[in-house]
Formats: structure tokens, C-alpha cells, sequence
């Protein structure tokens, strides 16, 4: 019965470190937006820009929506000195998807 205690313990870890983790989505895409800037990174659609993306970068897309205009925007993530990150949103049309 003790064995199975520490058992748990070990594993209760290795689940809350699983579902802490953010998942890569699967879709690798590439920013690659016209104008020759950076790509504004907001906190939502059409949001308050928190962060930028260089073309060329490597994202991927984990969520789609749309702003009132009916522009769509996407959840992007991606590495970043080897640790895998959700950014925020991006206009959708400066991406560009490719399957692997």
C-alpha cells in the first residue's frame, strides 16, 4: 500500500506538467506580410498590439476569429529560444500555411 503512494505522487506531476504545457497546433505557417514591417501581435482581433513578428518567421495557428468587420485573425504560437510560446493574434492575410 505505501509503494503505491509514492507512485502517485510522481505521476499527479508528470499529468499537471502535460496539461500545463501549451500545445503546438499542427499547421506550420510562416508570417509574411507585405508592407515589409514587423507583424503586430495584439491581446485579441483587432486588439491593443502587444508584441511583432519578423517575416519568415515560423508560427502556428491555434485559433481563428473574426472582428467586427468580419476580418479574420488567428492565435498564433511559436519557438522561441527553444521554448515553445503563444504570441497572440495576427491579421490572417500576413500568414502564409504549408503542410510538413
Amino acid at each position: 500500500m505505501r509503494s503505491n503512494s509514492f507512485m502517485m505522487v510522481p505521476l499527479s506531476l508528470l499529468a499537471w506538467m502535460v496539461i500545463s504545457q501549451p500545445v503546438k497546433a499542427e499547421r506550420v505557417c510562416q508570417v509574411t506580410d507585405p508592407t515589409g514591417t514587423p507583424l503586430n501581435v495584439r491581446d485579441r482581433p483587432n486588439g491593443q498590439v502587444v508584441n511583432a513578428l519578423r517575416n519568415g518567421r515560423e508560427v502556428y495557428i491555434h485559433k481563428t476569429a473574426y472582428d467586427r468587420q468580419g476580418r479574420p485573425w488567428v492565435l498564433v504560437g511559436g519557438y522561441y529560444k527553444g521554448v515553445y510560446r503563444t504570441w497572440g493574434w495576427v491579421f490572417r492575410e500576413f500568414v502564409s500555411c504549408y503542410n510538413r
